[in-house]
């Protein structure tokens, strides 16, 4: 059966009312910075104590994003494979890969929890697998799409190879 996270947007959106936080809707905070810390969702996947450590450390506002899943992002990867020099086998590989996950279409894939508190953004994030699993395929794609800028760019410039 298929992970959707309907049921944990409903229940945060419920408890978040329930306890009187006041919530921003709004976007995914995730960037790489050092200034993030995240909540460890493996050893604690309750949502509840979340919002209360952010409560108890004084957090007056708890930003809430989600995100339903579109094929737009099997697309853009789509997209960026058949632009790849990647060989037929690998192509194939990956694009049987995607197309798999285009039966998600509408799902809940992502549910985010935020607060600020010191110039710091704690996060509680928690993502399907089957999402988790495109998020590696369009990492792999763009790790592959580095390498192939690299080698067109040839030796660095300046310096000479006597190979």
């Amino acid at each position: 059966m298929a992970v959707d996270l309907e049921t944990l947007k409903t229940q945060i959106e419920d408890y978040l009312q329930e306890v009187g936080v006041a919530v921003f809707h709004g976007r995914s905070r995730i960037i790489d910075s050092p200034l993030q810390v995240y909540w460890d969702v493996s050893a604690h996947p309750n949502f509840r104590e979340f919002i209360e450590a952010g409560r108890k450390a004084g957090a007056k506002l708890v930003v809430f994003a989600h995100q339903a899943f579109s094929l737009d992002e099997i697309d853009e990867a789509l997209d960026q494979l058949e632009d790849s020099k990647l060989g037929w086998e690998e192509k194939h590989n990956f694009e049987t890969r995607l197309r798999e996950l285009q039966s998600y279409e509408g799902f809940t894939c992502l549910v985010e929890l935020s607060f600020d508190i010191d110039s710091r953004i704690y996060i509680y994030e928690m993502r399907t697998e089957w999402y988790q699993s495109l998020t590696d395929i369009i990492a792999e794609l763009d790790a592959a799409a580095e390498l192939e800028e690299d080698e067109d760019q040839g030796p660095m410039p300046g310096y000479f190879s006597r190979n």
